[in-house]
Parts: C-alpha cells; sequence; structure tokens
C-alpha cells in the first residue's frame, strides 16, 4: 500500500469496514472512584478523559490534510472512517468532563496543557508550501501511528481486563472504556498503512516512536499526579500517585502491566511489524455487536427500538 517502501503485509482476516458510532453515556450514577476501593487506578484510567478530546481532534486535523496525498481507494475510505470514529471518541471522552467537574475535581488546569500540546506544538506551523510543509505533515502522521501502537494496545488490554468486572468497575465506564477499545482494535492497522503509504521511512519511524513513546509517559504521569492530588476525597499521603502503585496495580490486572508495555516496544520497531498481528478484530467486533452504548446508537440509527 506505501508509494515508497513495500512494508510488511497485514492479516487479511482482520481487517472490517470503519464506521463510527454515535453514542451516548449517562454518567450521573458513576463514582467518583468508579473502580471501588482504588482511587488510583481509577485516575491512572481516567486521564484517558484528559488526553483524548485534544488528542483525538489533532488526529482528525492532521488526517483532514493528508487525505490529498491517499492514492488508494479502500485506504482512503479507512482513513474516513478513522476519522469518523476519532472525532466520536473526542466527543465521549469530553462528555465525562463535566460529571468530574460536579464530584468536585476540575481537570482544566491540566486539559489547558494538553490543549498546549496538540494545539501549539503539534499544531499547523507557518511554513512555506513545499517540501519543509510535507515534512510537518509527514511527521505528523508517523507520530499518530505510533501513538495508535499504544491505543490499539490499551484496547487490546481493556477487552481483556477480567479483573475490572470482578472488582466491580462501574458499568457505564467500563462501556465508555470497551467501546473506545474495541474500535481502537478495530481500527489498529489504519494509521500505520497511512505512513506506509505516503512515506514509510523506517528512521522516522523510529524516531517519532521515541517522541511519542517520551510524550506519552510524561503527559499520563502527570496527568495521574494531578487527579490525586485534586482529588477531594484523598487527604495527604492518599493523594500521592508513585511508581510503586503502578507496578501493584498492573500485577493485579486493573492496569497494564508495566512489563507487558515494555514488550510492546520491538514489536512496534521490528521491520516485520504491522499492527493486524495483535489484537483480534473478531472479539472488538463481539463486543461492539452487544455493548449497550454502540447497541443503543445503532438502534437511534436504524430507528429501532
Amino acid at each position: 500500500m506505501s508509494n515508497t517502501q513495500q512494508g510488511p503485509a497485514p492479516v487479511a482476516s482482520e481487517w472490517t469496514p470503519l464506521k463510527p458510532r454515535q453514542v451516548s453515556f449517562d454518567w450521573k450514577d458513576t463514582p467518583l472512584h468508579w473502580l471501588p476501593g482504588n482511587p488510583f487506578a481509577t485516575h491512572t484510567i481516567n486521564v484517558l478523559h484528559l488526553l483524548l478530546p485534544a488528542g483525538e481532534r489533532w488526529f482528525v486535523h492532521v488526517y483532514k490534510q493528508a487525505l490529498p496525498l491517499i492514492t488508494d481507494d479502500r485506504l482512503r475510505a479507512d482513513v474516513i472512517g478513522f476519522i469518523g470514529q476519532e472525532a466520536m471518541h473526542s466527543q465521549a471522552h469530553d462528555d465525562v468532563l463535566p460529571h468530574l467537574r460536579a464530584q468536585g475535581l476540575d481537570p482544566t488546569p491540566y486539559t489547558a496543557q494538553v490543549d498546549w500540546l496538540f494545539e501549539k506544538l503539534l499544531g499547523d506551523r507557518t511554513l512555506p508550501p513545499g517540501r519543509a510543509r510535507k515534512w510537518w505533515l509527514l511527521e505528523r502522521i508517523a507520530i499518530i501511528a505510533a501513538i495508535e501502537h499504544y491505543t490499539a494496545f490499551l484496547g487490546d488490554w481493556v477487552l481483556n481486563a477480567d479483573e475490572l468486572d470482578r472488582r466491580g468497575a462501574d458499568p457505564t465506564m467500563l462501556d465508555l472504556l470497551r467501546w473506545h477499545g474495541a474500535e481502537e482494535v478495530e481500527h489498529r492497522s489504519v494509521a500505520f498503512e497511512l505512513f506506509q503509504h505516503v512515506d514509510g521511512s523506517y528512521r522516522r519511524r523510529a524516531r517519532t516512536w521515541a517522541t511519542a513513546f517520551t510524550a506519552l509517559v510524561f503527559m499520563w504521569q502527570r496527568g495521574s499526579r494531578f487527579f490525586m492530588a485534586n482529588d477531594p476525597t484523598l487527604k495527604g499521603e492518599e493523594g500521592k500517585a508513585t511508581l510503586t502503585d503502578f507496578v501493584r496495580s498492573g500485577r493485579q490486572g486493573v492496569l497494564p502491566s508495566p512489563g507487558a508495555m515494555a514488550k510492546s516496544i520491538p514489536r512496534y520497531l521490528s521491520r516485520s511489524y504491522h499492527p493486524s498481528q495483535e489484537g483480534s478484530t473478531a472479539q472488538a467486533v463481539a463486543y461492539l455487536a452487544h455493548s449497550p452504548a454502540a447497541r443503543a446508537a445503532e438502534a437511534r440509527t436504524t430507528g429501532g427500538s
């Protein structure tokens, strides 16, 4: 599918047509600590609500600029489907923020920093038409491919995180996370295939992976610490987020384990990597078929009950 460099072949059976699902969620009964007794895991996952609204709006903005570069019809359709899904993800997570404010946890100081990252640091630059402007577009396409490796990793994790169910996680929040995670698995190959199509440089892939991974780790730990420090129910040492908490939560199965995250690095950096080799489209589609939010969205779309 690449214009310039042939990458590894995708697993054909893992492809599926993409469509946005116009989901909505009612947060009135969701507690602040939606994973009972575990504010650290709750807030570490809650960082998604801080990063994704601005981040996925940025994905959409960049991909709209990339559309004229696409010469493959199926890839163009996949990118358009990806844009629709990402726009819905941004809206769904953004809708959680008023609920957090109502519970005494105002995310505005942190989300302002996230907005700056995506709108200013990674946003459009005043560059002359031609080589420099295309270089910056290709850099951002490559960064998105690296980020999508981790969103697919997280999507696959949450679809299989049975410990969240066993510990009584709020069903509405769990459905949001699994609906989103299933769509990340469903479209996991699009960002990588777009990058391969418009550029495919291994050097750029490795360099932008380092940029994306460093930024994600920094922003995630900062967001977790922000939530813990500003949680009105936590006092003193209770409001601290530590590496020990993260390792312990990974061992318990309520967060991805550091080991699993580390093992994902060489997979992405392998020259034989293709996202279709990871996760299961069948599992993702099966979840979407019975997700309460996705089913309600389908009923609204088709006029059913």
